[in-house]
């Protein structure tokens, strides 16, 4: 017994790679199986405990929404904490650090450039990321909670005005990131990185000139407010309902479903019709009658047509039905009445109606659509 005892100390204090010990090896497997094993298992539990903190009094946005989005980056973050402590004990090999000269000594600096520089800060950056994308998806899960609220609100500026806060948000975020990446991990002094950009700010922004236009764009739409989210614009020769104002840029859903993303820049630069603040839609056209059609069939499929539209009950009195001109190949009715929405789904579902009615009354009087047609004459000698 004191043998065998005595053959698995000496077995566990052997010395194998990289001067590292059975035991420190055998530390350092146990803990990535023991991390892979309970790592779904302690991250559902963190999960749930953040959710307390964070979601637990809002009921619009549940857990299993919460767990989507933060499971994975906290067992990932758990996976290297767990990592970092099996590997406490791992010895990296002395020849991995590369010697500098400083004041004429010869140091040994392990964040000299080489493989132990790699493996130490890229572990870092890694473990630096985890820990700010858990950040990240936080701040997704609190938009998605005040994006609910704001839904259930009448005002729709705050549809409007929640995406653009979690931007700017995970803008400052990733900038936050970035500074700690530049001085934890590459070593960066930001005492000289700031005087530094303050130096550098004129060059930086006229390189990103594009960029702050588009951002001032964004404010200025939200101060000035010449729309908000859901309303039908038209811009240029783009026509369609506005999905999201972001930092940069606006998006579109045109009416073939298609997403178009414009400059916020465009946005307040270019003409903007928003035809969400129509109180009325206009809708105007000519009916073409035959040359066969009587002063006195015109005159009563004109009265006719007028007396619908008045009586519509979708739309107002200010519509006018009028014999207008003599066509090439037809007596032109000019037809205007205005819908009273701005909806586009009303406008052209009281079109069609119309247009039906139109086809009734002309059939009424006995006429007809006056199509293109050419007469010819032929003489003889």
């Amino acid at each position: 017994m004191e043998e065998t005892k005595n053959s698995i100390i000496k077995f566990l204090q052997e010395t194998t790679i990289w001067e590292n010990t059975n035991q420190s090896i055998l530390i350092f497997i146990a803990a990535i199986l023991l991390g892979l094993f309970f790592e779904g298992i302690m991250s559902k539990y963190l999960s749930h405990y953040l959710y307390k903190i964070i979601g637990k009094k809002e009921q619009r946005v549940g857990v299993e929404k919460f767990e989507s989005l933060l499971t994975k980056p906290i067992s990932f973050f758990i996976m290297l904490i767990i990592i970092y402590i099996g590997s406490s004990g791992i010895k990296l090999p002395e020849a991995w650090p590369y010697e500098k000269i400083i004041d004429g000594d010869i140091i040994k600096d392990e964040y000299v450039f080489g493989i132990k520089m790699i493996l130490i800060r890229g572990f870092s950056l890694i473990l630096i990321y985890s820990i700010f994308k858990i950040f990240l998806r936080m701040v997704d899960y609190i938009g998605l909670i005040l994006l609910k609220r704001a839904e259930e609100s009448e005002n729709k500026m705050d549809d409007q005005l929640v995406p653009f806060a979690v931007e700017i948000i995970k803008f400052l975020v990733w900038v936050f990131a970035i500074f700690t990446i530049l001085g934890n991990v590459l070593g960066v002094n930001m005492t000289a990185l700031v005087t530094g950009l303050g130096i550098g700010g004129i060059a930086i922004a006229m390189a990103s000139k594009e960029s702050l236009e588009n951002l001032l764009g964004s404010f200025t739409i939200f101060l000035d407010k010449p729309f908000t989210v859901g309303d039908m614009v038209t811009v240029g020769s783009i026509t369609g309902k506005v999905e999201k104002v972001g930092l940069r840029s606006t998006r579109l859903r045109t009416f073939d479903r298609s997403l178009v993303t414009l400059p916020n820049k465009k946005m307040i630069d270019a003409e903007l019709d928003n035809l969400g603040e129509r109180p009325v839609r206009r809708v105007k056209f000519s009916v073409g009658l035959t040359y066969e059609t009587s002063v006195e069939q015109i005159k009563k499929i004109v009265d006719d047509i007028q007396t619908m539209v008045d009586d519509h009950p979708k739309t107002n009195d200010e519509g006018k039905v009028r014999f207008q001109e003599f066509g090439s190949s037809s007596l032109d009715v000019l037809v205007i009445y205005f819908v009273d929405s701005p909806s586009w789904d009303d406008l052209i579902d009281v079109r069609e109606d119309i247009n039906y009615k139109i086809m009734e009354i002309i059939k009424k009087h006995n006429s007809d659509f006056a199509f293109p047609s050419t007469t010819v004459y032929l003489q003889k000698n």
